[in-house]
C-alpha cells in the first residue's frame, strides 16, 4: 500500500481521467487521502462510482469520455472555474499488430483516447489553472522504445511524451508544471484485458521487466502524485520512468 502523506493536497480541486480502475484508481484514492476534492472522470458509471464511495470525502464522479471535447467541456463546467491537479490516466491499447495489419479504426481509436484526450484535458483545465497547478500525464515506456507489435500504442504514447514537454515550455510562466510519468508493465485489468482478449503470455509480459516483476498500480501512483505535489516543484517537462528496468535492459 502507498505510503499517504495527510493533508498535502488540503482543499485542492483534481481531476483524474481513468479514474475508475488501474493506476487511475490508485491516484485517485492516494490524492482523496491526502486531502483533495477529487473528481473521478471515467467512462464506466459503475467504476467510478465506485471508487468515488471506495474514496470518501468529497470526492466524486462525472462521466466522460476524452475522446469527445462536449463531454470534456461538461466535466470541467461540473468541476468549477478552479482546478489545482490534473492527471490524465485514461489510455486504451486498441491494437497489438504490425502496421501492416492495424485497421485505420484501431490506430484511429489509440490516438482519439491517449493522444487527443491528453490534448482535450489539458487544453480545458489550462484555461482553469493559475499559479501552483500541475498536471501529470500518463504516458508509457512504450513512448520511448520499440515494443514489438504495440505501433499504434507506442505512437500515441510518443505524442503524450512531446505534448508534455511542449506544454511545460508554454506555461512555464504560468507557474504551471506539466510532466508525465511512464511505467513499464503493470499489474490491472489493463493486463488481463491484454491476456485475455489479445491472446498475450502473462509470464511473457512479466519476463521483460528485469526486476522478474509487473509493477503495482500503487507504485506508479507514488510517482504520479509526487509529481503533482509541491515537492516537484523544480521538474517540469520531465519524464518519470517507473518500469522496472524494461528501458535499461
Amino acid at each position: 500500500m502507498f505510503r499517504v502523506m495527510k493533508r498535502e493536497f488540503e482543499d485542492r480541486i483534481a481531476i483524474v481521467t481513468g479514474g475508475g480502475s488501474g493506476i487511475g484508481r490508485a491516484v485517485a484514492l492516494r490524492l482523496a487521502a491526502a486531502g483533495a476534492r477529487v473528481t473521478i472522470a471515467n467512462r464506466s458509471e459503475d467504476a467510478g462510482r465506485a471508487v468515488a464511495a471506495e474514496a470518501g470525502g468529497e470526492t466524486r464522479f462525472v462521466a466522460t469520455d476524452v475522446a469527445d471535447e462536449d463531454s470534456v467541456r461538461a466535466l470541467f463546467d461540473a468541476v468549477g472555474p478552479d482546478v489545482h491537479v490534473l492527471v490524465n490516466s485514461a489510455g486504451v491499447l486498441a491494437s497489438t499488430d504490425r502496421v501492416p495489419d492495424i485497421p485505420l479504426e484501431d490506430w484511429e481509436q489509440a490516438f482519439a483516447v491517449n493522444a487527443r484526450g491528453t490534448f482535450l484535458t489539458c487544453k480545458h483545465a489550462l484555461a482553469r489553472m493559475s499559479r501552483g497547478a500541475a498536471i501529470v500525464n500518463v504516458a508509457s515506456v512504450a513512448g520511448m522504445v520499440g515494443v514489438p507489435n504495440r505501433a499504434a500504442y507506442c505512437a500515441s504514447k510518443g505524442a503524450v511524451i512531446a505534448l508534455t514537454r511542449a506544454l511545460a515550455v508554454d506555461h512555464v510562466r504560468d507557474g504551471i508544471r506539466v510532466n508525465c510519468v511512464c511505467p513499464g508493465t503493470i499489474d490491472s485489468p489493463w493486463i488481463d484485458r491484454v491476456v485475455a482478449e489479445h491472446g498475450e503470455s502473462r509470464d511473457a509480459l512479466t519476463a521483460r521487466q528485469p526486476l522478474g516483476r509487473l509493477g503495482t498500480p500503487d507504485e506508479i501512483a507514488e510517482a504520479v502524485v509526487y509529481l503533482a505535489s509541491d515537492r516537484a516543484a523544480f521538474s517540469t517537462g520531465s519524464q518519470l520512468v517507473v518500469d522496472g528496468g524494461m528501458t535499461a535492459a
